[in-house]
């Protein structure tokens, strides 16, 4: 069973149209560090979902990135819709020309066993002499004493790009109504619709690839579902966060 760390079924339900019905939602508030990118957080969130699950795991990050900001808010996004708000940061992006936007989603896997290579990148992070000063970690021989040190996590990108437009329609959460793709917000999507070209469902799409794939022979996890057709038919129709640590629980509805 593959248990995604997550309270919104919406996402458990996309997942299982890549993934098929092996997948569970588990809550558990691992901390969200504090980074300049989504792949990190993730990673480091499925590390400490894994070690407490003790099984497979997939947690996934998501933000906004402005391109007249040099991408932010990003990572930080959740931070600054709680604080600026969707409305204000629509209207900076407007008041700026800077309407250029894409959505990003990093799905993070982990179940403790090392990977083969591939494209898309592996984070190991090399936890070997944390627990130390800094002018001894040089010198560490060994990860004993480090807590989960070298677990490998799987790392899956999905974006899709779009522009910030006066907010419209009803539905999704967090920056949707804001965020225009191919004419349509986010929030004027149905789920089915949205699924289909959303950077989450790009990046399962690759997760479910790749985690089809028999590995030494034998991966043997799930076999990948279709995933939603992509919708292929014409349409008309920002975290900078404390600095060390997002109080833990902080909500990240991010539009996804």
């Amino acid at each position: 069973m593959l248990r995604y760390v997550t309270t919104n079924e919406g996402k458990v339900r996309e997942a299982e149209a890549y993934l098929g019905s092996d997948v569970a939602a588990v809550e558990y508030d691992y901390t969200e560090i504090q980074a300049d990118s989504l792949e990190a957080v993730a990673a480091q969130g499925a590390r400490e979902a894994y070690e407490h699950v003790g099984g497979p795991v997939i947690v996934d990050d998501a933000g906004l990135y402005l391109e007249g900001f040099d991408g932010f808010p990003g990572p930080y996004s959740a931070y600054v819709e709680n604080t600026l708000g969707v409305e204000r940061v629509g209207r900076l992006a407007r008041r700026e020309d800077a309407r250029r936007a894409k959505f990003r989603c990093v799905i993070a896997y982990c179940d403790g066993e090392p990977f083969e290579a591939s494209p898309e990148p592996v984070d190991v992070e090399d936890r070997r002499g944390r627990d130390l000063d800094a002018d001894d970690r040089a010198t560490a021989a060994t990860d004993d004493t480090v807590v989960g040190a070298g677990v490998p996590v799987k790392l899956f990108a999905g974006a899709v790009p779009g522009r910030i437009v006066e907010p419209r329609g009803d539905g999704g959460f967090g920056y949707d109504p804001i965020f225009e793709h191919d004419g349509t917000t986010f929030a004027e999507m149905g789920s089915e619709e949205k699924n289909a070209v959303s950077h989450r469902g790009r990046a399962l799409g690759k997760f479910a690839e790749w985690f089809a794939e028999p590995a030494d022979g034998n991966r043997g996890r799930v076999s990948a579902a279709p995933g939603p057709a992509p919708d292929t038919s014409p349409r008309r129709r920002v975290r900078t966060a404390p600095p060390d640590r997002r109080p833990r629980g902080t909500p990240r509805a991010i539009g996804r």
